[in-house]
């Protein structure tokens, strides 16, 4: 949308949403909210975590800086402790490391990999850290042990990973999509080429646990059920396109009251949508950087993007006197995330 002929591409924050102050002084490459309270975390290619708190008051909301730690090398994904009080993070340093952050105590290593760790999630079901790195394997940690309790070859190299106890998702290079049931870690539950066609960037469980969705390069994403009875409600769909130009899906978060779902992609977009009615509940405006990650808080009324230069154009096309790095935080409406009827259905009495 335009007015008076300037594009609305061109405004780097064209849906008002709250800036995070202090915001990281290169690309974002992950976001996370604690479980428990309004803490985000962000980790970026500067080799820093962040946390801020957040505090929101009816329809405004607003952040203080809270504190820092720094990995070696730049740092890929984040992941809480289901009580609130750690994060762990991992990054191209080839180690996961843990952040008593409520505490104030100093961060310890407490998994390694052979090369970069691109994700890491805690499973509170069976207390243990899982993470993934581009060295082909899932590694399972107690935190009490140095080694792994268990090292699950892939495939190929960890692209995105989701767990919803006892589903764990995990999208490698290649287009490999597998599945594993935590009860039984050890063998793959089941191993599909994805549905789409170009490289895979994304994935999410469904709240459920009985499927996942999957978000690709090419501007598309798949819902996807495991159940082979259910392969019928499997479906495709086109997003983040504008005209002829397709831009990478980045992102997929399930709200976690309505579970409905947002989509946040590299033309500088976010849109929310209901998969069982197959509608896009509301598209929002694009900001004039790509979005590559994004987040919500635990009851889903603050959602969390990143807006950034992501590399996907290359050096070539990285600006660093226009590249700002901006964390925003939206406050969904209820009409933009809550599942509606399908326009002409007709409710059963």
């Amino acid at each position: 949308m335009s007015t008076f002929g300037v594009s609305s591409a061109s405004n780097t924050n064209p849906n008002k949403s709250t800036e995070v102050v202090s915001p990281p002084t290169d690309a974002v490459s992950s976001l996370c909210f604690s479980p428990k309270v309004n803490h985000l975390v962000a980790t970026s290619w500067d080799n820093q975590v962040r946390c801020w708190e957040v505090t929101k008051n009816g329809t405004s909301v607003s952040t203080v800086a809270k504190t820092s730690m720094a990995h070696e090398q730049p740092v890929l994904c984040s992941s809480w402790k289901d009580d609130g009080t750690t994060v762990f993070s991992g990054g191209c340093d080839k180690q996961v490391k843990m952040w008593p952050l409520l505490s104030g105590a100093q961060p310890t290593t407490v998994a390694m990999h052979d090369a970069p760790v691109t994700q890491v999630a805690w499973i509170p079901e069976i207390n243990l850290l899982v993470s993934g790195s581009w060295d082909k394997t899932l590694r399972y940690w107690d935190l009490r042990q140095s080694n792994p309790v268990h090292t699950q070859q892939l495939p190929d190299r960890c692209y995105s990973l989701s767990v919803r106890h006892p589903l764990l998702v995990v999208a490698t290079a290649d287009r490999n999509l597998i599945a594993f049931n935590l009860q039984n870690p050890q063998a793959e539950f089941k191993r599909i080429v994805s549905p789409l066609k170009y490289q895979t960037r994304c994935v999410a469980a469904f709240p459920d646990q009985t499927g996942f969705l999957v978000g690709s390069i090419e501007g598309r994403v798949g819902v996807h059920h495991i159940d082979e009875q259910q392969q019928s409600k499997n479906f495709t769909f086109k997003c983040h396109r504008e005209g002829n130009e397709i831009y990478a899906v980045n992102s997929l978060n399930f709200h976690p009251v309505h579970h409905t779902f947002a989509t946040a992609g590299s033309d500088g977009a976010f849109n929310f949508w209901d998969k069982d009615s197959k509608q896009r509940l509301k598209a929002m405006s694009r900001c004039n950087q790509p979005i590559p990650c994004s987040s919500f808080n635990n009851d889903g009324s603050i959602y969390a993007y990143a807006v950034c230069y992501d590399w996907s154009k290359g050096a070539e096309n990285h600006n660093p006197s226009t590249a700002k790095t901006s964390i925003y935080l939206h406050l969904p409406q209820e009409s933009e995330v809550k599942a509606k009827p399908r326009a002409g259905a007709v409710g059963r009495k």
